[in-house]
């Protein structure tokens, strides 16, 4: 394989919580009318729970990313990453476009996910908001410590003003960054679209499921039962200093548009004739995707993940 970019078509696989279009209006392209693709999961080398190939990125000459990764993840991660990780990736990234609030739900760790779910990887969250309607929020975080009857009560009754009630309203805006650590009950609200980096599994417990395209109670629990599900949530209050610290130092600055045949911190020079469409990069060390061509991402250079 070459260091060239490889161009990557949409990959959003059919989620139970709506979009708003949001994806489609950042790529410049047409919606698909199906109204429940909130996610596109670029350069991913991870399938939906319980649903491969779904989440899975298949290259233009149609062999899946992950399966060329592991045929030589040392031309695809250089060895600086296959040195510390060997052929995982370590990393998922995505675009998410909240059309609704999603549920409140909560992501296990690394140990409880080796423990009950034979995976390495849990499921730590970096959020960085692209964009956000006035009043947005993200719900995170109980706000006292709640005991595992309370919240067991809670969840078999769907007492979803109870569970809300329980956690923080964490407004952003964009050019907001949050870390969401693993067992961390958290809800994305609606109007926002964000850049998700994540530990790359596809591990969700839900806390609540009314008014959502999902039979949460047979569903919700990753086939554990929502009696050793729910120990993976952490229950620990937080406070708003301990929030607080959860905010990168970027929160607040709205990325700035660059040049499309530019990488961040190149020389400055004049306007290409594809920057009107306005392209973002987002960065992960030595990996970088790019929104440059309308309907389309780029994925250059090696991942990266600490």
């Amino acid at each position: 394989m070459t260091a060239e970019p490889v161009q990557l078509p949409p990959n959003q696989p059919r989620s139970f919580y709506r979009d708003s279009g949001a994806i489609a209006r950042f790529r410049r392209t047409a919606p698909d009318g199906d109204g429940y693709r909130p996610e596109d999961w670029v350069a991913s080398t991870t399938p939906r729970f319980a649903q491969a190939p779904a989440g899975l990125t298949t290259l233009p000459d149609g062999t899946r990313l992950a399966a060329a990764v592991a045929a030589d993840p040392g031309a695809w991660l250089g060895p600086e990453h296959t040195g510390a990780y060997g052929a995982d990736t370590a990393l998922l990234v995505k675009l998410l476009d909240a059309g609704q609030r999603l549920p409140l739900h909560s992501h296990p760790d690394r140990a409880f996910a080796r423990a009950h779910l034979g995976s390495a990887h849990g499921k730590t969250e970096a959020w960085f908001v692209v964009d956000a309607a006035p009043g947005a929020e993200i719900r995170m975080g109980f706000t006292r410590d709640v005991t595992a009857d309370e919240l067991a009560g809670w969840v078999e009754r769907g007492d979803t003003e109870a569970l809300h009630g329980a956690v923080h309203r964490v407004p952003v805006a964009a050019g907001d960054a949050l870390l969401c650590p693993a067992g961390m009950p958290h809800a994305i609200g609606a109007g926002v679209l964000l850049v998700e980096l994540q530990e790359p599994t596809d591990f969700s417990v839900l806390l609540e499921w009314e008014g959502y395209a999902i039979d949460g109670a047979t569903e919700g629990h990753l086939g554990l039962g929502f009696g050793r599900a729910l120990a993976a949530v952490d229950r620990t209050g937080v406070d708003a200093a301990a929030l607080a610290r959860l905010r990168g130092p970027g929160a607040g600055v709205a990325p700035a548009p660059v040049c499309c045949h530019r990488r961040p911190g190149a020389p400055s020079g004049p306007s290409c004739a594809g920057a009107s469409r306005r392209p973002r990069w987002t960065r992960a060390s030595r990996y970088w995707w790019s929104s440059t061509a309308p309907g389309r991402s780029a994925l250059s250079g090696a991942v990266h993940w600490r």
